[in-house]
């Protein structure tokens, strides 16, 4: 981690807005042909676009509500392109069937955000039927939300929690303060609680997937997950601990929530080479170790940065400029703005290396983080997840 001293050191503005205006040109341009779609990973340059079920359709309209804010509203096609991805949600949302736990990932970035820029009562709807479907997903024994549904006839997964979840219950967090209702935010802190009790090891390592006896709530193993195993430690799964974990600390006030941030952060600060930008998994065999996970480094910078604004003055350098060392060379060394023919903004993401799948690619969740962190950096912007 960084001391105060080397912080200080860091070029700030010039870098933050130099990649600000090559994502807004890069994105005006893309989105020419991506428009109300819903992109995945990036093959051969291109954006692979998937069904509105996809657990990654809220990254676009995200990134799009974060580049239409800031521009100061310009007249550009941003916000006209995220209403119509919102718009398309609704047969998810109504059709219930594909429903799972990422609901706080699609709804967030397009719902939650449209009503707190716009005040769109459609928007609020909605996001609280989708807070409502959320909820509903909780196991009262085991007390944690369940992951997906069955993804065959006869399989049993109704006891499965995975660590992603911990960026889905702020949309629990936020339909407790909307409606007044404590029931929301109970079951995203008993979630959490879980996530302290069985997924954050003592170094600060994170596992992916905890199995429970769905009807005792007991734990009955652990699962490598997209993770090299059990007791690995996947790159992506440390950041949707240390961002979901400082997103607790926030809307809760609580201070275990807070400390085991700051623990899993150290873990995953200590994990870093050179670059600043993670590998795929920390405890992954060393050949593997080629393959990078820029998404998981874009998303821990904006945990960081946010959680250098809940700690006391004297330790929040370290913090926010570790998240913008990682910014800033995912910029300079892992950008594609000098490539026109590269749709994602960011390069040599991975998205499930034990399924072989979209390896070495951008991913549309490290594009959203990315322009988030950027966000983050220059102020005024609003943030879904809080």
């Amino acid at each position: 981690m960084m001391n105060t001293t080397a912080a200080s050191q860091i070029e700030t503005a010039p870098w933050i807005n130099e990649a600000w205006e090559q994502t807004v040109k890069k994105v005006l341009r893309t989105s020419s042909r991506i428009g109300a779609e819903f992109p995945h990973a990036s093959q051969g340059g291109t954006y692979v676009l998937e069904a509105p079920h996809w657990w990654t359709a809220g990254f676009w309209p995200g990134l799009l509500w974060l580049l239409h804010e800031g521009e100061g509203n310009a007249n550009l096609p941003f916000r006209q392109i995220a209403e119509e991805c919102e718009r398309k949600l609704d047969e998810v949302l109504d059709g219930y069937d594909r429903l799972d736990h990422d609901i706080g990932f699609m709804w967030l970035l397009t719902s939650v955000i449209n009503y707190k820029l716009n005040g769109a009562e459609g928007s609020r709807r909605r996001a609280l039927k989708a807070a409502n479907y959320l909820m509903g997903r909780f196991n009262l024994k085991g007390n944690f939300i369940r992951a997906w549904n069955p993804w065959s006839e006869g399989e049993d997964n109704s006891g499965w929690a995975i660590i992603d979840c911990a960026m889905n219950v702020p949309l629990l967090q936020w339909a407790s303060r909307e409606t007044g209702d404590p029931r929301y935010s109970h079951v995203a802190e008993a979630h959490m609680g879980t996530v302290l009790n069985h997924f954050i090891r003592t170094d600060g390592s994170v596992r992916h997937i905890v199995r429970f006896d769905s009807q005792s709530g007991e734990v009955a193993e652990y699962i490598g997950g997209q993770g090299f195993g059990p007791e690995s430690a996947w790159s992506r799964g440390t950041a949707w601990a240390l961002y979901g974990l400082t997103l607790a600390a926030k809307h809760t006030g609580r201070q275990e929530f807070l400390d085991a941030a700051k623990r899993v952060s150290h873990f995953f600060l200590s994990q870093l080479s050179e670059d600043s930008v993670p590998v795929w998994d920390f405890r992954a065999p060393e050949e593997t170790k080629v393959l990078r996970d820029s998404s998981a480094g874009a998303c821990a910078a904006c945990g960081l940065l946010l959680l250098a604004e809940l700690v006391p003055s004297a330790e929040a350098s370290s913090y926010s400029s570790a998240g913008e060392r990682i910014l800033k060379s995912l910029y300079q060394n892992y950008g594609s703005f000098d490539q026109d023919e590269e749709e994602g903004l960011i390069l040599h993401g991975t998205s499930h290396y034990p399924e072989r799948k979209n390896m070495d690619v951008p991913l549309i969740y490290g594009d959203y983080f990315f322009v988030e962190g950027l966000a983050r950096l220059r102020g005024g912007v609003t943030i879904p997840w809080e």
